[in-house]
């Protein structure tokens, strides 16, 4: 073992399902996106640990249609997997919104990747598996809940064989998320099952041939952490990968509650990596997620870290800005004003789909986004998100700035101070100390939240900054919203032209 310890989670925020290959020395990873795009970010690792974001797969126009079919929080683009074979890289995924599974390809991680070919596969979650004679296997959750597989040409799209339903796990609900491996005399069929709350699971089961027969892991679920107190939980969704010293690790997604029970998780699910070992009789085995773990053995290679502030002085905006559903080139600008993003309004409101929006994923529990703006005679500023209709606005237009709340059927103005015209700064913090006061029901005056969102006229360090509000962070949880995702804070327009100077996010275990 290498004498450095990592951190879990290796990808923070809102990174779920993810998959992992290793070319050489290089790991490269995909996630889910959803309903943002660009989609399927894209990062790579020289040690498993070290992340850096180098794209999305899916990064222009033509591949895909937009605004994303259906157009609705937490559709869209679910659970990829990224294979090397044959001097390619390969991506399949599932649009559940339109269109089902599809591959892509590209000679290098970095793109330019290929328009999508379609397959005719009915269900989601698919997976990209070859022999050694060149055959390609695809395995997916198929439509009526257990595992399917068939034989697949990925460059054509033509399906070959099947599909047919394989193994579907230990009889737990929703058994999903497959990936086909070789090792040694075997192939290992590796399947999240108990759904994605906090009884996901890891299970696994093997064959001497992708067409079975298969015969299940005796301690399956392989990794649970359902019916812990660990801090880490919803364990699931996992991928297997080997490290040059010949050591096994897995990649998974999982999720940090808090707050009064039943617990929230405002992040989403994130990128978890722990360590696997092989038993005498040939089967995996997998410890509960540690916090904190050596890391895998060699080089220990950091990486750059994403700058705490944008300047908006590049000719692209960065790839982890995202947008829900479209970003019409007609909707944003790095020239129009040079130095500045000018985002142009397309819808009215944020509380349902069409409007515009560039953000970034909250990737920590506590945390300040502050932004310069000019509003000009439009309106925006900045916005906590999670879906249409849970999120809370920091808005500036009409001489004013305004903290509004919208969750569920509720919309509300809690805060308004007139301010003059002209560029001013807005900042929004998140803190997980000092929370807003308890329910009336906790008597022993504990606290509901997870966390206190704060919204300021400034930045609260300097001596003019105004506070506005302050207000609780369940209300943007997925256990309240429901879905799939989780936090993205960013910057909006929705009347006019709104220009924004810089935008700086910055972490913080004491803001």
């Amino acid at each position: 073992m290498s004498e450095h310890l990592y951190d879990n989670p290796v990808i923070s925020g809102f990174h779920p399902d993810p998959s992992v290959c290793r070319v050489g020395d290089d790991y490269y990873l995909v996630c889910s996106s959803f309903e943002y795009v660009p989609g399927l970010p894209l990062f790579h690792s020289r040690d498993l640990v070290h992340w850096e974001q180098i794209g999305n797969v899916l990064d222009r126009p033509g591949q895909l249609p937009l605004p994303l079919p259906g157009a609705k929080a937490s559709g869209g683009l679910y659970a990829p997997t990224i294979r090397h074979h044959d001097g390619r890289f390969w991506v399949v995924n599932t649009n559940v919104d339109g269109g089902g599974n599809f591959v892509v390809w590209a000679e290098r991680p970095e793109g330019p990747w290929s328009d999508p070919v379609w397959l005719a596969l009915d269900g989601i979650d698919p997976d990209l598996a070859w022999e050694e004679d060149g055959t390609c296997w695809c395995a997916f959750s198929g439509p009526a809940g257990g595992i399917n597989i068939a034989r697949i040409d990925p460059a054509g799209g033509k399906v070959l064989e099947g599909p047919v339903p394989t193994w579907s796990g230990s009889g737990l609900k929703y058994p999903e998320a497959p990936h086909l491996y070789r090792v040694g005399g075997w192939w290992y069929l590796l399947i999240a099952e108990g759904g994605t709350e906090r009884g996901h699971a890891v299970s696994v089961a093997r064959a001497r041939s992708p067409r079975g027969p298969w015969e299940a892991a005796p301690g399956n679920p392989l990794l649970s952490h359902a019916g812990t107190a660990r801090p880490v939980q919803n364990t699931g969704h996992a991928d297997l990968v080997e490290a040059p010293d010949g050591s096994w690790w897995m990649v998974l997604l999982g999720v940090r509650p808090r707050g009064f029970t039943p617990d929230v998780h405002v992040l989403g699910r994130e990128t978890f990596l722990t360590p696997v070992e092989w038993d005498a009789d040939g089967w995996p085995v997998v410890a509960p997620v540690p916090e904190r773990h050596p890391a895998p053995g060699g080089a220990w290679h950091p990486v750059p870290v994403p700058p705490a502030r944008d300047d908006f002085t590049g000719t692209a905006l960065a790839p982890y800005w995202v947008s829900p559903f479209a970003r019409p080139e007609s909707c944003w600008s790095l020239t129009d004003r040079p130095g500045w993003l000018v985002l142009d309004a397309t819808g009215p409101t944020l509380d349902s789909p069409g409007y515009t929006f560039v953000g970034r994923r909250q990737q920590h529990h506590d945390c300040r986004v502050t932004a310069l703006l000019d509003p000009g005679t439009g309106r925006g500023g900045l916005c906590v998100r999670l879906d249409e209709a849970h999120h809370y606005e920091l808005e500036a237009g009409d001489g004013e700035v305004r903290v509004v709340a919208r969750i569920g059927p509720l919309r509300q103005t809690v805060a308004r101070r007139p301010v003059p015209a002209g560029p001013l700064s807005l900042t929004v913090t998140v803190r997980t100390s000092d929370l807003v006061p308890a329910s009336p029901h906790l008597t022993d005056g504990g606290t509901t939240g997870p966390d206190t969102l704060a919204f300021w006229l400034g930045d609260p360090g300097a001596p003019d900054a105004r506070p506005l509000a302050e207000l609780d962070g369940r209300y943007l949880s997925t256990e309240v919203a429901c879905g799939f995702t989780g936090r993205v804070i960013g910057m909006y327009a929705t009347e006019g032209s709104v220009a924004f100077d810089w935008f700086e996010y910055v972490p913080s275990s004491a803001v």
